[in-house]
């Protein structure tokens, strides 16, 4: 019997026909505790087959519940990802990214932290929030413990005023929001309260300040480079996608002269975050209640390290839209059996997950589908295409993507600066190094014509969903492949800006 066929008859239904619960149901709610890594790809894990890195406590996490192979980030970003997240929502529908704008109450009063609260759940917070909302700030009053903190935080703990009492323990901040876990998680057991906690750290974002405690964990290390790294890997990729400081960067940041010493330094911001999911799982432990505790692990974006000739994030390229996410909760039949889902999933989907998890009924406008019945059976799949969306940086670099588990299709519509609008479809599933853009091929015709159906499609919705402020409107005019460069280029605001020179 195949992997499929087994998980199809191992019996009883989905996860969700039994966690739905209400305020009078005897069933005893789960504890859910969310991890969030800043700027963490997926070769930086050794469940995600890199053997050169340690992380232990990440792969325990995978092999004892679900590792998600097909996982985006709607948006490479900080600020827009951890908006969608905390929703469930596009950014288009969040209004909220760098030099676009804060999040609206309405929207955040619907957000899983806020749902789960008004539904009896202690909730909690630390690190980086990433974003505000209009008149609440970071709304660290709308959680029962915070340990947060403005803008990109800081790696020494003192600098985090919500963090301060961990300084002297914990002098940097990564192994201080495990202390803060095993706080949350005592207090949550002293007042007999189901807790949702969320962690945000702040590595392995940059500036690269790794904790000197673990500077022996890659000392003399070298690391394999990935299959595409260079640029000549990157010659056949849009000229649009290299306007913006992923490029440079490539050169900046040493990944061509010094691959292995930027790779050991990343890698141990990544370890110390494997000791902090140490630390919370012991302390579930110590306090009895890990067989009731389910935990999600993932990243707010990838992270481009010498690949194609580029650094950094923001890009639809693999290595910075696709993430880690592993999801692990012992009540499930999937528990303990080293299972993978294939699946597309996205951040847009923490949020019904969260809510479902809880019995807490989801909120009209939701763009994210509950992960819950794949936790459960792997093998199932919750959609067909999902949205990648750039609309920060240089306007040459934004641009509208359309993803499917097996196809990337990204139209790059300016044509300003001698460029020429452009598609890119890359074959994931079968050159997940996207070393070549099918898009021209006539062997691949058939999907072409499909990814741009289904790009349409994702257009379609934000012409109808967008919010109207935050200047999100135009994306509905530059990113149609069917009006031409010289009827756009009046609304990117470039022609304007060349004028004015």
């Amino acid at each position: 019997m195949n992997r499929r066929q087994f998980l199809i008859n191992t019996g009883a239904g989905l996860a969700a026909l039994s966690l739905r619960v209400c305020n009078a149901s005897p069933v005893k709610r789960p504890n859910i505790i969310f991890l969030l890594a800043d700027d963490q790809c997926t070769y930086s894990l050794g469940c995600y087959g890199n053997k050169d890195v340690k992380t232990p406590q990440m792969d325990r996490l995978g092999n004892d519940g679900v590792i998600f192979d097909n996982h985006y980030d709607t948006t490479a970003i900080c600020m827009a990802s951890r908006a969608s997240i905390m929703t469930g929502k596009y950014e288009y529908k969040t209004g909220c990214n760098f030099s676009h704008g804060n999040m609206k109450p309405q929207t955040w009063s619907k957000s899983y932290p806020v749902m789960l609260r008004k539904n009896g759940y202690l909730t909690a917070f630390a690190g980086k929030f990433g974003f505000q909302v209009d008149g609440k700030g970071l709304c660290e009053n709308d959680f029962d413990v915070w340990g947060g903190g403005p803008d990109q935080t800081f790696y020494e703990t003192a600098k985090n005023k919500s963090m301060a009492k961990y300084a002297k323990e914990y002098p940097h901040s990564t192994l201080s929001y495990g202390a803060f876990g095993q706080d949350v998680i005592k207090k949550a057991v002293k007042e007999n309260k189901p807790f949702c906690l969320s962690i945000s750290f702040k590595a392995p974002h940059r500036p690269v300040t790794p904790d000197p405690k673990f500077d022996d964990v890659y000392a003399g290390k070298k690391f394999q480079k990935p299959g595409n790294f260079g640029r000549k890997y990157g010659k056949h990729l849009a000229e649009q996608s290299k306007k913006g400081r992923q490029y440079p960067r490539f050169s900046e940041w040493k990944y061509d002269t010094d691959y292995d010493g930027v790779m050991a330094k990343y890698n141990q911001l990544v370890y110390a975050i494997d000791v902090s999911i140490g630390m919370i799982r012991d302390e579930l432990d110590a306090q009895g209640i890990s067989d009731n505790t389910v935990i999600i692990y993932t990243s707010d974006n990838g992270y481009i390290c010498g690949s194609h000739g580029y650094g950094s994030k923001v890009l639809p390229m693999e290595e910075s839209s696709r993430v880690p996410l592993m999801i692990y909760d012992p009540r499930s039949k999937s528990a303990k059996k080293k299972l993978r889902c294939g699946a597309l999933t996205g951040n847009i989907d923490f949020a019904a997950t969260i809510m479902e998890l809880a019995g807490v009924s989801l909120p009209a406008g939701m763009d994210g589908k509950s992960l819950v019945p794949l936790i459960e059976y792997p093998s199932k799949d919750i959609r067909e295409q999902m949205a990648f969306i750039n609309v920060w940086g240089p306007i040459p670099t934004n641009s509208l993507t359309a993803l499917t588990k097996n196809f990337k299709y990204t139209y790059w519509w300016y044509g300003g600066e001698g460029m020429t609008p452009t598609e890119e479809l890359f074959d994931t599933a079968n050159d997940p190094l996207e070393l070549k853009n099918i898009a021209k091929d006539p062997s691949y015709k058939p999907d072409l014509q499909r990814m741009r159906k289904y790009y349409d499609k994702e257009l379609a919705a934000w012409k109808s969903q967008a919010v109207s402020y935050n200047n999100y409107s135009k994306y509905a005019t530059l990113f149609d492949r069917d009006i031409p460069w010289e009827t756009k280029e009046k609304f990117s605001g470039q022609k304007n800006k060349r004028n004015k020179k």
